[in-house]
């Protein structure tokens, strides 16, 4: 029997891995679609940045008392997989508890430490789960963001949910194995208690062995499988932000969040009108392809990590100006939908071996309406409270570009302030020479 559970992890363990490998690649090959950008600068500060908000979850502790349940559930998660490691020894192996005759006595305060956090995780999950289905967060609610509809709010029960399951595998597992320790059983060394499933072993007293045994190995099983789905399954969902968190800080833009980056065909062409600055070569400036973005190749990597980053939290979408007014723009919206594209430019690449064949779509009108970008404002509020340095606001500025330079799709309003910059050198209609006249009233009588 132990063969063959030996042999069927084995087995589990090897799929896992090619599963993750594979998703993993595909995740990589998406985002290399993007357009070439260089964040190598500064290295000791992007480093900094990475600690503090990625690690140390800086922006998170704005809500103090969301932000260390959320420290709990990500610390704990972490760390209590630390575990995985021998559980995995042991199914590979063979054996049980392979740590416990070298660290003999710090053994179970280890273990003990791994259920400290295991309830910690337990507590801060249903809180959160009552926060989804009770309390009822607003930015959390379909009702009001049509994005959260259907899987996004569902995928985040789910996983609360399954936490919280997982939690009580490993503290009832530790409690049947401690069961099982009493009665002598020799494949379960003895380790001593350890700190919190020692008060659930009144729950198997009254059980049989055979029926602990049996007990303690579905919990076992559970909990390994249970981890390796839940590798799997991140990739697929928000929850790859516990590994993108780290790289995406680390690659954010370092320049000041109301500093846009101007398109450097345009802005030589404009010196080169001006007479600041003339082309010393003789060769004709470049013309791209494109203005702008129309989909998602035609924006940079960063850009397309940053829609994988996403962890659909809605604290962009709760702060910006144009949601709040009742506008269908949702810097959340953006960053999902960026997502929902690249997913299906990898199915498609997926079939048609590693290259990607115009399917007829496009990321803005398939996907983003252009009434959402029109309606941005570019305040920067989704910039400044993304916990995870996602920059909503750059997409939707490349988008719109593309709209307003290749498509000639700019609103009435805006081609009157286009002209008026043209020919007046401000927004208004009036001459340049009038410009401070406002000031006249100003001045001091005499």
């Amino acid at each position: 029997m132990a063969i063959f559970q030996q042999i069927l992890f084995i087995a589990v363990l090897a799929t896992v891995a090619w599963l993750a490998y594979r998703r993993v690649t595909l995740i990589r090959s998406t985002i290399q679609l993007g357009k070439p950008e260089d964040r190598s600068d500064n290295p000791g500060e992007r480093l900094s940045t990475m600690l503090r908000i990625a690690f140390g979850q800086k922006k998170m502790f704005d809500r103090p008392l969301i932000g260390f349940l959320h420290f709990a559930v990500y610390i704990g998660f972490i760390l209590i997989n630390v575990e995985i490691l021998e559980i995995v020894l042991d199914g590979v192996l063979g054996k049980h508890r392979v740590f416990a005759p070298f660290l003999g006595g710090f053994y179970p305060v280890l273990i003990g430490f791994f259920e400290v956090l295991a309830v910690g995780v337990l507590v801060a999950c249903v809180i959160f789960l009552l926060r989804r289905t009770a309390v009822k967060v607003e930015r959390l609610q379909p009702v009001r963001h049509r994005e959260m509809n259907g899987w996004p709010a569902l995928d985040g029960k789910l996983i609360l949910v399954f936490e919280i399951v997982l939690m009580i595998a490993i503290l009832t597992m530790n409690a049947a194995d401690l069961a099982l320790q009493d009665r002598g059983n020799p494949h379960y060394p003895q380790t001593g208690d350890f700190l919190f499933s020692q008060f659930l072993k009144p729950l198997f007293e009254n059980w049989n062995e055979n029926t602990l045994v049996i007990y303690e190995r579905f919990a076992w099983w559970f909990h390994i499988i249970g981890i390796f789905v839940f590798a799997v399954y991140l990739t697929y969902s928000k929850h790859l932000h516990i590994v993108l968190a780290f790289p995406n800080t680390y690659f954010a833009k370092l320049a000041p969040k109301g500093k846009m980056d101007n398109m450097p065909e345009i802005t030589a062409e404009v010196k080169t009108m001006l007479g600041i600055e003339t082309t010393q070569t003789g060769e004709a400036a470049v013309i791209p392809d494109r203005f702008g973005a129309k989909d998602v190749p035609d924006l940079s990597w960063k850009n397309l990590m940053d829609a994988y980053s996403c962890t659909e939290c809605g604290r962009c979408t709760a702060a910006c100006p144009a949601n709040i007014t009742g506008k269908k723009l949702s810097p959340r919206k953006i960053m999902m939908d960026t997502r929902d594209r690249l997913e299906d430019v990898g199915r498609n690449m997926q079939k048609n071996g590693g290259q990607f064949v115009d399917d007829g779509k496009s990321l803005i009108g398939d996907y983003i309406l252009v009434e959402e970008i029109n309606a941005c404002t570019t305040c920067n509020a989704c910039v400044q409270e993304c916990p995870v340095l996602i920059n909503p606001l750059d997409i939707i500025l490349q988008l719109r570009r593309h709209k307003v330079m290749d498509e000639s799709q700019a609103p009435a309003s805006w081609n009157m302030m286009f002209q008026n910059l043209d020919t007046n050198q401000a927004p208004w209609k009036f001459s340049p020479g009038d410009r401070f006249n406002w000031a006249a009233a100003l001045e001091p009588k005499e």
